[in-house]
């Protein structure tokens, strides 16, 4: 039985400029760069929405999420200097991991969607460690 479900909290957002070091020679965003973009939106997720910085995590906790997985679907393409609306949403939170989903967007149209699996681990080993419970608190609602 899958017991994922999407979380009721708020969706974050965060404005990215597409400049032209992200573009090819085209003005079309190259793949990986979405990566990029999604990877700024949790950090400023995980520091405007919890107050945690990744600095923050590996000095309190001696921990950090690292990408486990991820699925990411291209749907259209962003251009050089498009202001995309980068998200990111809660999807299930595990005892050492969290999913989200993730979507890079242009106004309404979205252009990329991802979920992305995180794992919690200790920065001194690298093996996976229980989330901080001040944070599985806050995600939990």
């Amino acid at each position: 039985m899958n017991k994922s479900r999407i979380f009721s909290l708020p969706i974050f957002s965060l404005q990215v400029r597409v400049y032209f070091q992200d573009t090819d020679a085209g003005g079309v965003v190259y793949h990986a760069n979405y990566l990029n973009f999604m990877e700024r939106a949790r950090t400023e997720w995980l520091r405007e929405r919890y107050g945690y910085s990744n600095a923050g995590l590996m000095k309190e906790f001696g921990v950090v999420f690292v990408v486990r997985s991820l699925k990411l679907d291209y749907l259209k393409p962003a251009l050089l200097d498009d202001m995309l609306s980068v998200t990111a949403q809660i999807k299930d939170i595990g005892r050492c991991r969290i999913s989200l989903l993730q979507t890079v967007q242009r106004k309404d149209e979205v252009l990329a969607e991802a979920e992305v699996h995180l794992a919690c681990v200790s920065i001194e080993s690298f093996k996976p460690v229980s989330v901080p419970e001040v944070l599985r608190n806050q995600w939990k609602g």
